[in-house]
């Protein structure tokens, strides 16, 4: 017995409009997700400690919440921080990404599981690449677009186009659900992100990034923003569907 052929599924066409200098430029948003295993230390128990006051006292992190925290006051207890920024940049260069780290901005990051959402209204110009810290907490970095699902530990490292939908969510979730990131889990990633600029060849190159798709529209816009199929979009927070701006 032969069965109806499945209808195709049409991908949506997405367009980052991101500051180049003084202008707007146009470019495609990547469905390349970049991932590994990197072999770094757990940080040492007095810096857990700091991160854990840091997360529920100052920060009050609330289910979906992700925070920058306080960098040079870890750095200072954290011997093996350099041993962390070495592995990532060890595992970049066997992408093709030589000492592309060394002159990018990085910043120490918590999150207590993340919505979805994507960073293309502020970081268009960059991809993402995070190097997370916590043990296994049963979660996943999910790009629902794509299909990816990382779960995450310690030495998971990601690089990612910030245009592209993402969350952090339970590991047997379909969505985010802020009911999965009770009071008394912990549920808490700490994580490393550097900006690399999406300008960068092998950057570009490694993502498969074309740009200039739509010079015209680049012209007539002010902020940075990305459009899904000719109109410009957000996602929902719950689902990590598109959902086209009113």
């Amino acid at each position: 017995m032969s069965h109806p052929p499945q209808p195709h599924r049409v991908r949506d066409l997405l367009a980052s409009y991101f500051w180049s200098g003084d202008a707007i430029r146009s470019r495609s948003v990547s469905d390349v997700v970049l991932s590994g295993t990197v072999d770094v230390p757990a940080p040492p128990a007095r810096l857990m400690a700091d991160w854990e006051r840091e997360t529920s006292l100052r920060l009050g992190l609330e289910p979906g919440d992700v925070e920058a925290m306080p960098l040079a006051r870890a750095r200072a207890r954290w011997p093996d921080y350099r041993h962390c920024v070495k592995a990532v940049s060890d595992w970049t260069r066997t992408l093709g990404l030589p000492e592309v780290l060394a002159s990018c901005d990085v910043a120490l990051m918590a999150c207590r599981g993340a919505k979805y959402h994507h960073d293309g209204a502020h970081y268009g110009g960059a991809a993402f690449c995070n190097l997370f810290l916590s043990e296994d907490r049963g979660l996943d970095l999910h790009f629902p677009a794509t299909g990816h699902r990382i779960p995450l530990a310690r030495g998971t490292a990601v690089i990612f186009d910030t245009g592209q939908p993402h969350a952090v969510i339970k590991r047997r979730s379909g969505g985010f659900h802020v009911a999965d990131f009770a009071p008394d889990q912990d549920c808490t990633q700490v994580f490393l992100t550097w900006e690399l600029p999406i300008e960068n060849a092998d950057v570009a190159r490694a993502l498969r990034i074309d740009f200039d798709i739509d010079p015209s529209t680049s012209l007539q816009l002010d902020e940075e923003q990305v459009w899904v199929n000719g109109a410009r979009a957000s996602v929902c927070p719950d689902s990590g569907r598109w959902c086209r701006d009113r």
